[in-house]
């Protein structure tokens, strides 16, 4: 069975940092390209990084360019998100997706509904 499991969320003030780690079980990372998600009260779940299986190609929105970084270390099966210089704004559940061989821009494009498989989420508060 297909498992991603987030952890590494919590209670940082402005300008900290944070690391994501998406674990998978049930399946390997190498064919499937993984994608950040977050949701804030009130507002829909957006693509925030997703990469490719084969980790070169990245995406960012334009949000978080800058500050954030993606990466995977397959061997682990376990894709990362570095956060840096956070924002009250990043504050919101963040979810990890996988998805077959799909390029990370239109991943990270893609509606909820449009992928089956993701984890629990981890909640990010930014805030003094």
């Amino acid at each position: 069975q297909l498992q991603l499991v987030e952890s590494g969320g919590g209670l940082v003030q402005p300008g900290g940092s944070l690391r994501l780690s998406c674990a998978a079980s049930g399946f390997t990372l190498d064919s499937y390209t993984i994608g950040w998600f977050r949701q804030a009260p009130g507002k829909e779940r957006e693509g925030v990084s997703c990469i490719s299986s084969n980790e070169y190609d990245t995406y960012y929105t334009n949000s978080v360019k800058g500050r954030f970084t993606i990466s995977r270390d397959n061997a682990k099966n376990t894709v990362y998100l570095q956060m840096n210089s956070l924002e009250p704004e990043d504050t919101a559940v963040y979810y990890c997706a996988a998805d077959y061989i799909r390029p990370a821009e239109a991943m990270c494009a893609l509606s909820q509904r449009y992928l089956e498989y993701w984890g629990q989420g981890t909640l990010v508060t930014v805030s003094s």
